[in-house]
């Protein structure tokens, strides 16, 4: 099944897709409203609400508002490789905020204050059950599903100093969505960034140094997860930091992030206002 969180003109609605047809999950604003009611599984299998295409429509981050945002660096061997450290013994952790997110077709805003924004294509968990110690083992019964993110980085704020978060939750940078899919329809793909149609990354989204299961196992041993929380799994090899020269988003840019069986995220690169 798959899950979006569709714009209208009298606000946002959780629809499922359906091929090229969305149909609203009636009393549900987003996504992460609807996982957070104990049978959104079946809730959502069962909507027969008011119907629009797919085409053209005006998509929201898939989980706009998430109570967390959890992200992990160096996961990726060829991107720890590229960036010159050594494989970690624990996973690297940071946080980013909701309102870094954007749909999975707005507009990227370049910040005024920055001139190196590089891109870091993902796959995000999204969290569908309450859960603090969850075993390795017990994990998937927490997943609800998984989409595609972008976690866009200022990388002359990260390197400002050893704590990365002040480049990596800029306000409407992080391309998230198109859609939530299940976890009985993913079991990995291929993972890619292009911009203006040259690929940058390409990588199964399997070639990690911590699972999504242990991801979860770890994290929820330091903060309970709740259902529509996030946990962007790292990024791989190709950033354009990591480059010689190094390359950074520009203006009239096309930035496009997809993973085989979630979807893709298009994101026109623009000037903040």
């Amino acid at each position: 099944m798959r899950l979006l969180t569709l714009r209208t003109e009298t606000g946002t609605t959780a629809v499922r897709q359906d091929g090229a047809t969305l149909t609203e999950i009636d009393g549900f604003a987003d996504v992460g409203a609807l996982l957070r009611d104990p049978a959104w599984e079946a809730i959502a299998a069962a909507a027969s609400g008011a119907t629009h295409p797919l085409e053209g429509a005006d998509l929201d981050a898939v989980v706009p508002a998430p109570g967390k945002i959890i992200c992990v660096g160096h996961n990726y061997r060829n991107h720890i490789k590229e960036m010159g450290r050594d494989v970690p013994e624990h996973p690297t952790l940071f946080a980013k905020y909701a309102e870094c997110l954007i749909g999975p077709n707005d507009d990227l805003a370049l910040p005024q204050e920055s001139d190196t924004v590089d891109w870091e294509a993902e796959l995000a968990v999204i969290i569908g059950k309450t859960g603090r110690r969850i075993s390795e083992a017990d994990a998937p019964d927490h997943i609800a599903g998984y989409a595609v993110l972008n976690d866009v980085s200022m990388r002359d704020y990260q390197f400002r100093t050893i704590q990365w978060l002040q480049g990596k939750t800029w306000e409407k940078s992080t391309p998230f969505g198109p859609a939530l899919v299940t976890k009985d329809e993913f079991s990995g793909g291929l993972m890619t960034s292009a911009v203006d149609g040259e690929i940058q990354q390409q990588t199964p989204t399997n070639d990690v140094v911590f699972t999504p299961e242990f991801l979860v196992s770890y994290i929820s041993t330091i903060i309970t997860l709740n259902p529509g929380d996030v946990i962007a799994t790292g990024t791989p090899g190709g950033v354009g930091h990591a480059q010689d020269p190094k390359r950074y988003l520009q203006e009239g840019q096309l930035l496009v992030t997809s993973i085989e069986g979630l979807g893709q995220l298009s994101n026109r690169v623009v000037k903040e206002a």
